[in-house]
C-alpha cells in the first residue's frame, strides 16, 4: 500500500500539487478503531493500510474519478445517512442490479463508502458479499440507479489499478472538473 501511495504521490506533485497538499495526515489507531466501533465491522487489512497513509482529504477535491476520499469521520457520516434510511423501512421494497457477488440490495449496512460525488454516489467495500463474492469487494452504489457494479475483488486491488490508470493517463487532472477524472471524459 505505502508504495503505491508513494508513486500516486509522486504523480500529484508533478501533476496537482494543490491535490497533494489536501490529503489528511495518517488516521491513528484510535480514529479506526472508533470508525470500526461506530460500523459494528472489522474493516479490511488493505483498507486500514490505506487510512494510515492518509485519512482520506481535506475538502471536496476529485482524487477518485469524480470522488472525494472520505476520511474516518467522513466514512461514517456518510455511512450514518444510509443507515437511518434503511432502519427507517425505505428500501423495504426496493432492490437493486447487482453484479455477480453482490446481493440485491438497494443499500446493505456492511457497505461502507470511501468515497463519495457529492450527490449521493459512492464506490463502497463490500463486507456482506453474496455467496459468490469477496469479502472487502469494492462495488458502487448509485442513490438513484438500479446497478450494483463489481470494481474489484479487493480495496488493494481496486487502489492499485486505479493509480496505474493515472499513471498511464486513463485518469487526468481536470482543473474545470476539480480533480481526477477519467480522460475520456474531458
Amino acid at each position: 500500500m505505502e508504495q503505491t501511495w508513494k508513486k500516486f504521490e509522486e504523480w500529484l506533485a508533478q501533476h496537482w500539487p494543490e491535490g497533494l497538499s489536501r490529503l489528511n495526515p495518517p488516521a491513528t489507531d484510535e480514529q479506526i478503531s472508533e470508525l470500526e466501533r461506530q460500523l459494528e465491522i472489522k474493516l479490511p487489512l488493505d483498507f486500514v493500510a490505506c487510512l494510515k497513509v492518509h485519512n482520506g482529504q481535506d475538502g471536496f477535491l476529485s482524487f477518485f474519478d469524480g470522488m472525494e476520499f472520505l476520511s474516518c469521520e467522513e466514512i461514517y457520516s456518510q455511512w450514518a445517512v444510509w443507515k437511518e434510511l434503511l432502519d427507517a423501512g425505505e428500501f423495504k421494497d426496493t432492490f437493486s442490479e447487482p453484479d455477480k457477488g453482490i446481493k440485491n440490495h438497494w443499500w446493505n449496512s456492511k457497505w461502507i463508502p470511501f468515497t463519495h460525488n457529492g450527490g449521493g454516489d459512492h464506490l463502497c467495500l463490500d463486507l456482506d458479499p453474496s455467496e459468490s463474492g469477496s469479502i472487502g469487494q469494492v462495488i458502487t452504489m448509485w442513490h438513484d440507479m438500479e446497478a450494483r457494479e463489481l470494481q474489484a475483488k479487493t480495496f488493494g486491488d481496486y487502489f492499485q489499478g486505479y493509480v496505474a490508470g493515472v499513471l498511464s493517463g486513463q485518469y487526468v487532472y481536470a482543473e474545470e472538473y476539480g480533480g481526477l477524472i477519467n480522460a475520456d471524459d474531458v
